[in-house]
């Protein structure tokens, strides 16, 4: 699995960061940092839509720290406990 996160202008404004980072400690927490490739990227071309994410091939825009616990059940959990 691969989540890129955009680090363009806006994205970046709109707190990139604090989303990488509550996407590595959920990786840490649930112990599945190796199975989880975690990248920065730049624009997604949804610049009013940032911070925007891409799991796999999916892009998930709007996302803020607080909302990252959420995304990461429902996107990641599920996707790699399948496997």
């Amino acid at each position: 699995m691969r989540i890129s996160i955009c680090f363009g202008s806006a994205c970046h404004i709109r707190g990139a960061y604090g989303v990488l980072n509550a996407f590595k400690t959920l990786l840490e927490k649930n112990d599945i940092k190796g199975t989880v490739d975690i990248e920065g990227g730049f624009c997604q071309g949804r610049c009013t839509e940032g911070v925007v994410i891409k799991i796999n091939d999916e892009i998930v825009t709007n996302v803020a720290k607080e909302k990252v616990e959420e995304i990461f059940k429902q996107k990641v959990m599920v996707l790699t406990s399948c496997k």
